[in-house]
């Protein structure tokens, strides 16, 4: 139980109880009117006041204590009720029986009010057969209130345990989304400056190094307006526009592409999922594998594989490049998990590196 919820029950039991105490006002003033010794008047008004003030503020002590601690105090509290009647009215077990039914817990409750209720039927005269009603329904009235409340601590427990994995989920998809867009993006827009750079330096190809500049300042933009579609949560990712986008930043990274023409053998259902495995395949194979000459991605109703021919020893020896390593797998691990994929993702035998993405048939 959360600390506000506790806070909320008790200044509900307080107020609603401060209130129920009012109506024993009546046999307060009584007490006055009795012929007998001042000191027993006030000891009698004293007993009064200190039941009154028990019946508020004992549950808010006890509430959270042990359960012998709260039947304890149960019996206590019905004990003074018993000795404040032979002064005061049988009707002051009314606020006993109201208590027990409230901190008393489970089925602890039936002794406790079943041998008061039970001395009561012995020892009171069949007048009183109208409090003994009142205190059977106090007590069930009492005890369908303390459940209401259990039900609502619990609901709101609920609440705030659904609400708190909502915020967390949210935050794991803005991670996500935002690796692969600045990963990606950033990427492709290093490769293509680094391009444009060296053309400038060496004189050559004025034209193709604007050209270049240019895919950068587009690039730019569309990394921004892919930031902030992911954090309205609208952006989507298509798998072949994901492969024309490939094909241009190995292109840039000197890389030779051995893609697939079209993207109809893949499962309507699983194209935006393999989109953002493509995405970080071919994003990985331009930051990390070194020396890569060549990349294949191969596609296939339920599956798709990306392959480079780079030295695989530096990455292997990347923990961003393993399956369940870096930021960038994690997030697609999570990602796949939604179709129900598995990722895998390691060095090749011989040369090169592997990342393939399988929905289990």
């Amino acid at each position: 139980m959360t600390d506000q919820i506790v806070r909320d029950n008790h200044r509900g039991w307080i107020a609603s109880a401060s209130f129920f105490v009012l109506f024993m006002l009546p046999a307060m003033v009584g007490q006055f009117g009795v012929d007998r010794p001042v000191w027993a008047t006030g000891l009698a008004v004293g007993g009064l006041v200190l039941y009154g003030v028990g019946y508020v503020l004992l549950p808010v002590a006890v509430w959270r204590a042990s359960t012998s601690w709260q039947v304890s105090v149960g019996v206590a509290y019905m004990g003074a009720a018993a000795a404040l009647s032979t002064v005061a009215t049988p009707y002051i077990f009314i606020w006993a029986f109201a208590l027990c039914a409230v901190i008393v817990p489970g089925w602890w409750m039936v002794p406790v009010h079943g041998v008061a209720f039970l001395v009561l039927v012995i020892v009171l005269p069949g007048s009183y057969m109208g409090l003994l009603v009142i205190l059977l329904s106090v007590t069930l009235l009492c005890r369908a209130v303390v459940h209401m409340i259990d039900v609502n601590r619990e609901l709101r427990l609920a609440r705030d345990q659904v609400t708190a994995l909502a915020v967390a989920d949210e935050r794991g998809r803005i991670a996500r989304d935002l690796h692969d867009v600045l990963g990606h993006s950033l990427t492709t827009v290093t490769v293509k400056a680094g391009l444009a750079r060296r053309m400038l330096e060496a004189g050559v190809g004025i034209d193709r190094a604007l050209a270049e500049m240019r895919d950068v300042e587009r690039l730019s933009q569309q990394a921004l307006a892919d930031i902030a579609a992911t954090v309205s949560g609208e952006r989507s990712a298509s798998l072949a526009a994901e492969l024309v986008g490939a094909k241009e930043v190995l292109r840039a990274a000197g890389i030779d592409a051995d893609f697939p023409l079209a993207v109809d053998d893949v499962a309507p259902e699983y194209q935006e999922a393999f989109a953002f495995a493509l995405r970080e395949g071919v994003t990985n194979v331009v930051r990390h594998s070194a020396g890569a000459t060549r990349c294949e991605v191969r596609l296939g109703g339920r599956w798709l594989e990306v392959r480079d021919d780079g030295d695989p020893v530096p990455a292997a020896a990347n923990p961003s490049r393993v399956d369940g390593g870096g930021n960038g797998l994690t997030g697609l691990s999570q990602r796949l998990g939604g179709i129900g994929a598995r990722l895998e993702a390691g060095p090749l035998p011989s040369q090169g590196f592997r990342l393939r993405v399988e929905v289990p048939a």
